[in-house]
């Protein structure tokens, strides 16, 4: 009788088609939002690991400026500047640090023969390379006895690389600086855009005190980038980064600090969370129209009642009982929603993939949104096939036989 009843059911289905395809729409766009915008709300959320993650892992950025009591921003540079001995004393005095990197920037015009090119220009120490991840493409990295000397070398990105060298290998050719001859001694590989767009290939390292004292002429540093052993000291060696700066800074006990310790672990956590209840509020938007599906098919299966009523009183006076009648009406809505769902799967991965494709986003097509979607599909339609099913279940064969 099982098999009777599911053969009855598909012949029900294939006889009414516009019918059953307008009834399983629903569920079809339903699935299909629901996978499409978990996917792209996933592929968000991996994006902004990913960009983070390229700025480097376990990092600290200790930047001049600070907020007072009332949690007003002091400008940054303002009241007493970050030193290279601050960075130092940070290397030399706090424990579960791994690399420190001091820095400085600016923006200045670069020149090789008719060619010219805007780009950052970073004053840094060596740690620089390990701390962003980056990997030496051609050349090598110039060296801490680049930096006692203050030579004039630098190691540039492929952006520049690009726009100012386009038929060779720049390593061992002369690129100017803001009019100041330096010699490349080598190119990063290509790294792409960092989490605020900012193409991290657009870029010229040269040793921090080379920066200091024949480019920009100061004595100070912008920020400081530490990364810590492991994500289990990030705390403890910002907790003692703050200690040991606000010593050096000699700022008393209840004084406001005039730097500020950045903890991207935890931009990371907060970023996270953030596009994580996003993308669990477009999931429940896009599973309302799973819902919106389920009451068409209550709808449409009601209507089909009425229609078969003739055919329901034949059966039932053939000897068919109250579960035959019940499981027939109940597989229709089943295969309804398992059809749908089956359906709205390929096109919720298809408009996924297509949307991040030309909107330029990732989508990460989730296994487990998939078989939920299509289990709550299945589930959608046997629960609003209950209703109908059970009201053909009921009637009186012989009111069912004189029903015109």
């Amino acid at each position: 009788m099982f098999q009777e009843c599911i053969k009855m059911a598909i012949d029900g289905m294939i006889t009414n088609k516009l019918r059953t395809f307008l009834t399983m729409l629903g569920i079809v766009i339903g699935v299909g939002a629901v996978i499409a915008m978990v996917s792209l709300g996933f592929g968000m959320q991996e994006q902004v690991k990913n960009n983070i993650s390229s700025l480097g892992s376990n990092l600290l950025i200790v930047m001049s400026g600070g907020r007072t009591a009332s949690g007003a921003r002091i400008a940054a540079g303002s009241g007493s500047k970050l030193t290279y001995d601050d960075a130092k004393a940070i290397e030399k005095n706090v424990d579960g640090v791994k690399y420190v990197a001091p820095s400085v920037q600016a923006s200045y015009q670069l020149v090789v023969g008719n060619q010219n090119w805007t780009s950052t220009v970073e004053g840094t120490t060596p740690n620089i390379i390990d701390i962003r991840s980056f990997k030496i493409d051609d050349g090598h990295m110039f060296t801490d006895r680049d930096l006692n000397s203050r030579s004039r070398v630098c190691v540039i990105g492929q952006t520049v690389v690009d726009n100012l060298y386009p038929e060779g290998s720049p390593v061992g050719k002369i690129i100017r600086i803001n009019k100041s001859p330096f010699q490349v001694i080598g190119t990063l590989a290509a790294k792409g855009q960092s989490a605020n767009g900012q193409d991290q290939d657009d870029v010229v390292y040269i040793p921090l005190t080379t920066a200091q004292q024949r480019v920009m002429g100061i004595t100070y540093i912008r920020n400081i980038t530490v990364q810590a052993e492991n994500e289990n000291t990030v705390d403890s060696a910002q907790a003692d980064i703050e200690a040991l700066l606000r010593t050096r800074h000699k700022i008393k006990a209840g004084g406001d600090d005039d730097f500020t310790v950045r903890n991207l672990s935890a931009l990371m956590e907060t970023m996270v969370e953030t596009t994580g209840t996003i993308t669990l509020l477009l999931g429940i938007i896009a599973a309302i129209s799973l819902l919106v599906g389920g009451i068409g098919i209550m709808n449409i299966m009601l209507v089909s009642v009425t229609e078969r009523t003739r055919e329901i009183g034949i059966r039932k006076a053939l000897g068919a009982t109250y579960n035959n009648v019940l499981l027939q009406f109940l597989i229709e809505a089943v295969v309804i929603g398992v059809a749908g769902g089956i359906i709205g799967t390929i096109f919720g991965v298809v408009t996924a993939l297509v949307i991040a494709n030309f909107a330029g986003w990732s989508a990460v097509i989730s296994v487990w949104a998939i078989i939920i979607a299509v289990v709550f599909s299945v589930g959608i339609g046997l629960f609003f096939g209950i209703y109908p099913a059970r009201q053909a279940a009921l009637l009186d064969p012989i009111d069912a036989l004189r029903y015109e």
